[in-house]
């Protein structure tokens, strides 16, 4: 889940890359930069206080190379203000904007046991047809789940598990649920 702040500099670097129409470009910036500032090294010498902005600023640039002069903008502006750490919250929630700009949705499916390709491919096909935008999944395996799915797509929950089934029978035959 990404901070507030992460949310603010994600949609401020979407509007800039819609208005420049260069939104996979800064995709692929911004994920580079979350992956860069992972590299324990360079965040041991990225919030060492003992070093100076300017040399921080200097080997930041030399990391960076190649990226966009605005997405390296919004990395010095980060290391200045010691938020470097919401960096991979930006990139996550930029992509997510990015996707929704697309059409794009993530859908998250549990089930009991795992899916086969075919499984994976028809769910997506289904949840596609009910919500009407396309459907990346990612999938997990839960034993909690007993048989069925459960999806998770934005703020919409699909529970088509056994064990929902069942607690509902339950529950209309007058016993407590649990």
């Amino acid at each position: 889940m990404a901070s507030a702040a992460a949310k603010r500099h994600a949609h401020a670097a979407f509007q800039i890359a819609l208005e420049r129409n260069e939104l996979e470009l800064w995709r692929g910036d911004l994920e580079q930069l979350a992956e860069a500032v992972r590299d324990p090294l360079l965040q041991a010498f990225l919030e060492n206080p003992k070093i100076n902005s300017d040399d921080k600023a200097k080997i930041l640039r030399q990391v960076l190379e190649g990226l966009s002069p605005l997405v390296i903008n919004l990395a010095m502006l980060l290391v200045s203000r010691c938020r470097l750490n919401i960096v991979s919250g930006i990139a996550n929630e930029y992509g997510r904007m990015v996707d929704e700009q697309k059409g794009i949705a993530h859908a998250e499916v549990v089930t009991a046991v795992p899916l086969g390709a075919d499984d994976e491919a028809e769910i997506a096909r289904r949840l596609s047809g009910v919500l009407g935008r396309e459907i990346v999944l990612s999938t997990s395996v839960s034993p909690d789940v007993i048989g069925g799915l459960i999806a998770k797509v934005g703020d919409k929950l699909i529970d088509g598990s056994t064990k929902s089934k069942f607690l509902a029978l339950k529950k209309s035959m007058g016993g407590s649920a649990k």
